[in-house]
């Protein structure tokens, strides 16, 4: 198939699941303030399990198409371990992943009749930048643990209860992906995160995706060519 078709499937494909994502953690926040107005761990509750169901199956449903990755930081490092796609794909991926994160949002603001504006929510503390590193390094060595280990087709159950776990161990509740934490910018709802909220926190998520690629580069190192002959 002509490459530019394939990369054109694959890039909507990151698009379409990316945005499905954002729709999943906005729209179900959005639920949970309106059923439990009055008890915010119960909102979280509710906001976690909906994201761990619909992350799992959104994978399961894009991995064979295009890697299932809706992130950026798993998508660059990827490209770092030399798995990932060539640099002009891998850039057509990133885009469409925040493309896809900003119109899921508007999604689920859609559906909840809630206005689209941009969040109040300031997140940013030591803490839960600290938690962002930590929540984003977890996550990707997640990933390519299990892919290097030729246990690829179990991510999407591993990574749906890695992020539901993540929601309650970390002090930021683990965005751990720029893509949704550009797009949560634009809910003033629970799940909303502010504008202020964006560079610190993708800064730290990068730095979390650089500690997991050392850390794969470390217990998962490539397999030694066998030489027959």
């Amino acid at each position: 198939m002509d490459h530019t078709l394939l990369l054109w499937r694959r890039s909507f494909a990151e698009f379409l699941g990316t945005a499905l994502l954002v729709t999943t953690v906005v729209g179900s926040g959005i639920a949970a303030q309106q059923l439990s107005p009055d008890d915010v761990g119960l909102q979280l509750l509710e906001n976690s399990l909906a994201t761990t169901f619909g992350l799992a199956v959104l994978i399961l449903v894009f991995q064979p198409v295009s890697g299932a990755s809706f992130n950026p930081v798993v998508t660059l490092v990827d490209r770092a371990l030399g798995g990932g796609a060539r640099s002009g794909d891998m850039l057509a991926y990133i885009a469409a992943q925040f493309a896809g994160g900003i119109v899921g949002a508007v999604l689920a603001n859609v559906m909840f009749a809630v206005p689209t504006e941009l969040s109040t929510k300031d997140r940013v503390s030591m803490g839960t930048l600290v938690a962002e590193v930590v929540a984003t390094a977890g996550l990707v060595l997640v990933i390519f643990a299990l892919v290097r280990t030729q246990r690829a087709a179990i991510v999407g159950p591993a990574v749906g209860a890695y992020i539901g776990a993540a929601y309650w161990f970390t002090s930021s509740t683990s965005v751990a992906n720029p893509a949704v934490n550009l797009g949560r910018m634009f809910s003033d709802t629970f799940a909303g995160i502010s504008p202020a909220t964006q560079l610190p926190f993708i800064g730290a998520q990068l730095l979390g995706g650089l500690v997991a690629y050392a850390l794969v580069r470390l217990f998962f190192p490539p397999r030694p060519a066998t030489v027959t002959g």
